[in-house]
């Protein structure tokens, strides 16, 4: 679709590299990534993920994780760059969750900060779901700012704290979620950060069969926009990566991500 309607070239568009061991373990055990690896994960685990193993599964975890960070370098190269995939929030440092089996999140951030690219980072978290599995791994860190705008009584039902959480109640609209945003984003700019990963989920959208909030097409786009205008006005780079969505029909969830990339061309006049 971002083919099709003129939204990227194929130019704009890079094959994903799979992260490597050593990226991986900035944010995950080395039990876990070993077990996934041989196909010896618990049961337990693979349910609590929801998707069944594979090895497919593991080289597109894998790859998913390459792509964010490889967005994250270009973003800090041009101002901006996203990862068709990605914005896998739920998953924990020896176990994933909620269709997560990575936390590329927390993988890129801590990458950044060993790697001395950046001092102060922020998580824009707009998925419908709390991001408890960045909150578990990189809470406490100073140089980290975590919002988090969800469903306050959606998925995961135990919720890890973020720096800010603002949680929303069900059927949320529009414009209380925007006035919502605005009080978080103050917040993350008052914080200075030096680049912002922003996990632009679109199972906010009423559409959504695991969101229970109501937000218009056109409500998402202003979400975007607002998000994406503030950083560019501020010269701070920005990650793309996707989240959540389940819209029925999911072409609606299609149109969604998208539209997301369509907003950042034109405020970034790309």
């Amino acid at each position: 679709m971002l083919l099709q309607g003129s939204v990227l070239s194929p130019n704009e568009l890079q094959p994903a590299q799979p992260a490597s061991r050593e990226q991986v373990t900035l944010a995950h055990t080395a039990e876990y990534l070993d077990a996934l690896l041989c196909g010896q994960i618990d049961p337990r685990i693979m349910r609590q993920i929801g998707l069944p193993w594979s090895e497919a599964l593991i080289q597109r975890s894998l790859a998913s994780l390459g792509g964010s960070l490889a967005a994250a370098e270009e973003a800090l190269h041009s101002g901006i760059a996203g990862n068709l995939g990605g914005g896998t929030h739920h998953a924990l440092a020896g176990e994933g969750m909620g269709f997560c089996v990575f936390n590329d999140l927390a993988v890129v951030t801590l990458y950044l900060l060993k790697n001395q690219r950046v001092e102060r980072i922020a998580i824009v978290d707009l998925d419908v779901h709390q991001g408890n599995g960045t909150a578990a791994i990189l809470g406490g860190l100073p140089q980290v700012f975590l919002l988090s705008l969800h469903g306050e009584k959606n998925y995961p039902f135990r919720k890890i704290p973020s720096t800010l959480d603002i949680g929303l109640p069900d059927h949320t609209g529009d414009l209380e979620y925007l006035a919502a945003l605005e009080r978080g984003l103050e917040a993350v700019f008052a914080f200075r950060p030096q680049i912002v990963l922003y996990q632009a989920g679109v199972d906010v959208l009423a559409e959504d069969r695991l969101g229970r909030l109501n937000l218009t097409m056109a409500g998402v786009k202003e979400r975007d926009r607002v998000v994406l205008s503030e950083c560019y006005k501020r010269s701070i780079p920005v990650v793309l990566v996707m989240g959540g969505g389940y819209a029925v029909p999911i072409e609606r969830t299609a149109q969604a991500h998208v539209q997301t990339y369509r907003v950042a061309k034109e405020i970034y006049r790309l």
